[in-house]
């Protein structure tokens, strides 16, 4: 099957959180190495292995273009002329202090308050890079489904394949998978606002986007290239 492709934000690799977040989700999506997990919050090191499984496949990272397959007659090259002509039009900003938050079941860190560039950012991905796009197959429309839409999510992901886009879409770089258990949510939630308060006291840098590429469906996905927004 072909490579799927995704348009995030991801801090620098020399950015502490960048070190910080690939200890906690046991892998390095710009190297593709793997971090073996630690135990915390009281909890053993295989039971955070298990809570972080889902975001270790993707690393650290917000979305701007979920995961797409190319669309026919499009290939991988066309995608990076148009993402550095992209993004040399995009003039670079700052996200408000990020701030742990829980989200849907899962605990992720936020902008600790709305972020109109980083909206447009996101919404002008969603429209732009579409032409990319192939459309969503019916499996995936199946699992999108399964976790309960509204009629505009439903219509969003029938349009651009993904139903949290535009005014859906909430900037977030996820720290857990689901956590159903609120014993665990309380553990993880305490030692998590302690470990990631170095992150949360100053504005965010955004002055790049990330191609990330998953080669095969099994397959973690990789940072592939980072594209400076004014050239």
């Amino acid at each position: 099957m072909a490579d799927r492709f995704a348009l995030y934000l991801a801090p620098p690799a020399d950015d502490p959180l960048h070190g910080f977040a690939a200890a906690w989700l046991g892998r390095d999506p710009e190297t593709g190495e793997s971090v073996t997990a630690a135990a915390a919050g009281g909890l053993s090191a295989s039971r955070i292995a298990a809570l972080t499984a889902e975001p270790r496949r993707y690393g650290l990272h917000a979305t701007l273009k979920p995961p797409f397959r190319l669309a026919d007659g499009c290939n991988e090259a066309q995608l990076i002329l148009a993402l550095e002509q992209f993004a040399g039009r995009r003039r670079p900003f700052r996200l408000p202090p990020l701030q742990l938050a829980a989200l849907g079941g899962f605990l992720a860190l936020r902008p600790s308050a709305p972020s109109a560039e980083a909206d447009d950012l996101a919404a002008a991905c969603v429209r732009e890079f579409d032409p990319f796009r192939a459309s969503a197959d019916e499996g995936e429309l199946v699992r999108r489904r399964a976790a309960g839409l509204t009629p505009r999510q439903e219509e969003y992901l029938l349009r651009w394949g993904y139903p949290y886009v535009l005014e859906e879409f909430r900037l977030h770089f996820t720290l857990t998978g689901r956590v159903t258990d609120e014993a665990e949510r309380s553990a993880l939630l305490q030692h998590l606002e302690r470990e990631t308060k170095p992150f949360t006291r100053k504005p965010v840098a955004v002055d790049e986007i990330c191609l990330f590429v998953q080669p095969a469906p099994d397959a973690n996905f990789r940072i592939a290239g980072r594209y400076r927004l004014g050239g």
